[in-house]
């Protein structure tokens, strides 16, 4: 979870840019996309993807092509001057959008179930109980849930959010390319036969 990434880079952005509320939702949305890779994790979808390929694939190109859609996204209205919808979105609106966007970051990282499920067959007894797998995907949804809620408050204090917010651009910027790169290289890598 400690490994900067995708998730991290989402809730440092939301809770600098949108405030501590919003991240916080972002940080819901992502800890039910590890919950939901840990019961995949859990359940096979390592011995699914090898029976199956093309769905590896498919998850892999839909998440590169998302990861690009917002890193452009991010990257164009840099340039733009200070928009003005953030200010005009309700943050009812805008936390009920941070939450999937929390869950869609997590969940288009073609990373991830690989991860989780070599996690779990790494770590796992081979006829684990279900009981026991399901309070480990438990134990990976509070850790998801405790590692960027203390991102989200340490980067919404206003000190910090200060040095943050004078970089903005640039920070969008940043974010933007790596999104961009990533999802590049998701669509462009090649999957291990």
């Amino acid at each position: 979870m400690m490994v900067p990434g995708l998730d991290f880079m989402l809730v440092t952005r939301l809770a600098v840019m949108k405030g501590r509320a919003v991240a916080l939702q972002a940080t819901l949305g992502i800890a039910t996309g590890v919950a939901a890779w840990g019961i995949a994790g859990f359940f096979g979808i390592r011995t699914l993807f090898i029976a199956a390929p093309w769905l590896y694939l498919t998850l892999k190109i839909g998440g590169g092509l998302y990861l690009i859609t917002i890193g452009a996204k991010l990257l164009i209205n840099s340039w733009k001057k200070e928009a003005t919808a953030d200010a005009t979105t309700p943050h009812a609106e805008q936390r009920s959008n941070s939450f999937f966007a929390g869950l869609l970051t997590n969940l288009a990282n073609p990373k991830a179930p690989i991860f989780t499920s070599s996690l779990f067959a790494a770590s796992m007894p081979q006829h684990a109980p279900i009981y026991l797998g399901l309070a480990c995907v438990a134990s990976m949804f509070m850790i998801a849930i405790a590692w960027f809620a203390c991102v989200a408050m340490l980067l919404s204090l206003d000190r910090v959010s200060a040095i943050f917010l004078k970089n903005r651009r640039w920070i969008d910027r940043c974010a933007g390319i790596t999104f961009m790169g990533l999802g590049v290289r998701f669509v462009t890598e090649r999957t291990p036969a």
